[in-house]
């Protein structure tokens, strides 16, 4: 049996509108630059045909990567959970370090759908992980390398 990787239904649809994208998009553009590199002779001197394959390989790579991720997915909808005050994968964290009193939020979500900058952190990272299974205005405590550092919940949203 696949093993089921749960993923939010916002990593769910940004997937699949990238994987629509590369079929319906991008797979052309390289067959009509292959076809448009075939015209212009010999092919084993040809840049244009061989940068275009190349293309093509990758693409054709990115299509496969992202059905197999979409296949093996636990797709989860927060938003149809009703929300207890408790950190679940895809809740929206807000939380305070008891050191300095320095205010974070984080979305948890699945591995492939991880951005710092946009602040979605993996289940599986260790803040995530200290995380989960608490309720609001429980403290938590997360091992660093630079020691342990105490956080406390202070708002967990299913959006």
């Amino acid at each position: 049996m696949t093993q089921r990787h749960p993923m939010t239904q916002e990593g769910a649809s940004s997937l699949k509108a990238e994987l629509e994208r590369l079929k319906q998009v991008e797979r052309r553009r390289i067959i009509q630059a292959i076809a448009d590199a075939r015209e212009h002779g010999d092919l084993k001197e040809n840049a244009e045909y061989h940068a275009a394959k190349e293309e093509q390989a990758f693409v054709e790579s990115r299509i496969n990567e992202i059905e197999a991720k979409l296949g093996s997915a636990h797709v989860i909808d927060i938003s149809t959970i009703e929300n207890d005050g408790k950190v679940i994968f895809g809740s929206t964290v807000t939380f305070i370090r008891l050191d300095d009193d320095k205010v974070e939020t984080f979305k948890i979500v699945g591995d492939d759908e991880v951005d710092i900058r946009a602040n979605k952190i993996s289940f599986n990272s260790p803040l995530a992980r200290a995380m989960i299974g608490k309720h609001v205005d429980d403290s938590f405590e997360v091992h660093t390398p630079g020691g342990d550092v105490d956080y406390q919940i202070k708002s967990v949203n299913y959006i």
